[in-house]
């Protein structure tokens, strides 16, 4: 997919403009001090245990806006509806999209309807997009980088990754697409598991508050293992993470043995991968675990010169390269 966007989109638009440009693919653009994404949602199927399309589509692009250090201000709704698709549905959808708007405080200001015939959509397609303004607790968050060591950007950019940055997860990983398959194939698993959709610009706002983050992104489509390449790639530093550290519910590390499907590569919609200068990493992980969202947040490794790409040391002692998906190992979850 990256590869796709870079050689066949890409050359074709303005990338260039902006202090963060459609160039870095990052979650979010910024021009000036807005902050400005865009995301459409294609979930199978609709409703699934912990959340469904509508809460979806709002908190994950609430979360691309969050990453960046900006504060959501407003949102659109759009939606893509196949001709017959139930009206009950639709509206119980759109009511779960307007109460994670409430919760996260963020308006939905305006919105767009399409219906196209059947079978031109698998039943219903959203489009949400968000525009944010410079968070005032990013100043102070970056000052704090910046007494440890030199950054280059003002914003939570995937290229400010340096060697001896902690890497924090916020929470256990895997449970939006376990989730998701479970509803989708009906696998009874041996506990439930349900999806960590969530808006998380409120505990965002915490770990900013305490200072010392240099990038954060959140781990959807590819998982862990997809973001922190991203880290890598973007700034040209490895990073080597602790299987044993990495947070991961027993029932979701045995759905995916079961699957045969690697829980680093599951994508998640309520969690936040961050990268910290070491000396702030414990008091950002305190402010995360104060929070309902990050109550089970984690320091997984560290960026290091010392390896290329990501690599993990497994619990027998050995390590693996950890690449990142060429595939969407569980598609239409986000």
């Amino acid at each position: 997919m990256q590869r796709m966007l870079r050689e066949r989109v890409l050359p074709h638009l303005i990338t260039d403009a902006g202090e963060v440009p459609l160039s870095a693919m990052d979650d979010s653009g910024v021009i000036g001090d807005i902050v400005l994404t865009t995301d459409s949602h294609t979930v199978k199927p609709l409703f699934f245990p912990g959340g469904d399309i509508g809460s979806l589509s709002i908190a994950g692009t609430i979360n691309d806006i969050s990453v960046m250090g900006a504060e959501p201000v407003a949102m659109s709704f759009a939606v893509v509806a196949e001709e017959g698709f139930d009206a009950d549905e639709l509206e119980r959808i759109a009511k779960s999209a307007g109460a994670t708007a409430k919760k996260a405080g963020v308006p939905i200001i305006t919105g767009d309807t399409k219906v196209v015939e059947r079978g031109g959509v698998d039943g219903l397609i959203l489009n949400t997009s968000a525009v944010g303004k410079r968070q005032p607790a990013l100043d102070g968050n970056l000052t704090e980088v910046a007494r440890h060591r030199p950054i280059a950007s003002r914003w939570l950019e995937d290229r400010n990754v340096a060697d001896g940055d902690a890497i924090i997860v916020s929470g256990t990983l895997g449970d939006h697409g376990v989730a998701i398959l479970s509803a989708r194939k009906g696998i009874d698993f041996e506990s439930d598991v349900v999806s960590d959709v969530a808006p998380l610009n409120g505990m965002i706002l915490k770990a900013l508050k305490v200072g010392g983050i240099a990038a954060m992104k959140d781990p959807t489509r590819g998982g862990l293992a997809n973001t922190l390449n991203e880290f890598s790639e973007k700034s040209g530093v490895g990073i080597q993470i602790d299987e044993e550290k990495v947070p991961i519910r027993p029932a979701v590390r045995s759905a995916c043995g079961m699957l045969g499907i690697d829980p680093l590569e599951v994508g998640n919609e309520g969690k936040a991968v961050m990268a910290a200068v070491p000396k702030m990493a414990d008091a950002v992980l305190e402010a995360l675990r104060n929070t309902h969202e990050g109550r089970d947040a984690a320091i997984i490794g560290h960026a290091t010169k010392a390896v290329r790409g990501v690599v993990m040391r497994t619990r027998v002692g050995g390590r693996r390269i950890v690449e990142a998906p060429i595939a969407d190992p569980v598609p239409r979850i986000c």
